[in-house]
């Protein structure tokens, strides 16, 4: 699954511009699959080329024309012929995951605030999801209500997870010296074996 193909699925539901596009992913995507203007305007001309979506031009009252994209039947068929025969892939990149690997470098402090920010963080998308939905009203396509679900027990799974275990991590902080000072140690003995190499 590529930025092409999401962009061909966002069309199956209605034209729209690389701006609209934009604003479903990061209404819609943001929790699980972002992308920019970088990625979407240059995907949208290769589509165009490949004759899979239109792009018109819509005039604006003292603005430059608004491009506007429609899928074509032949765009339809390439979008439903992907999605069947994708194999997805499931990917986690974090980089508070990232940070608590290496905890015993952090001070307790530090631990202590990038935790409570990672809580915080969670928590505002629990959030923002909410409010995605509200916006769809009664009528959340079920493909949609089960994503925003799944985004939701996911952020407040991982709240629950990182406020129960902090305390795993808060240990790790008294290590951090006894971690530096090895590899202090470890550099300054190889120092010293190259200078007694050299003399």
């Amino acid at each position: 699954m590529d930025i092409k193909t999401l962009c061909l699925g966002l069309l199956c539901d209605g034209d729209a511009s690389g701006y609209d596009l934009k604003k479903q992913f990061e209404s819609t995507f943001k929790h699980f699959y972002p992308a920019g203007y970088g990625s979407i305007y240059p995907s949208l001309a290769v589509l165009a080329d490949q004759g899979l979506v239109q792009c018109h031009a819509m005039p604006q009252d003292k603005k430059p024309d608004r491009k506007v994209y429609r899928i074509t039947e032949a765009g339809r068929q390439v979008f439903e012929t992907s999605l069947a025969d994708a194999s997805p892939e499931h990917k986690l990149r974090s980089e508070y995951l990232v940070a608590m690997y290496f905890a015993d470098y952090l001070e307790p402090e530090q631990l202590e605030q990038m935790l409570t920010n990672w809580n915080q963080t969670l928590s505002d998308g629990v959030a923002r999801l909410d409010l995605i939905e509200q916006e769809f009203g009664p009528d959340v396509p079920p493909g949609t209500r089960f994503v925003l679900g799944f985004g939701k027990a996911l952020a407040t799974a991982m709240a629950s997870y990182v406020e129960e275990n902090r305390s795993l991590l808060l240990p790790a902080t008294s290590t951090r010296n006894k971690r530096v000072d090895a590899r202090i140690e470890s550099s300054s003995t190889a120092q010293t074996t190259n200078l007694e190499n050299r003399v």
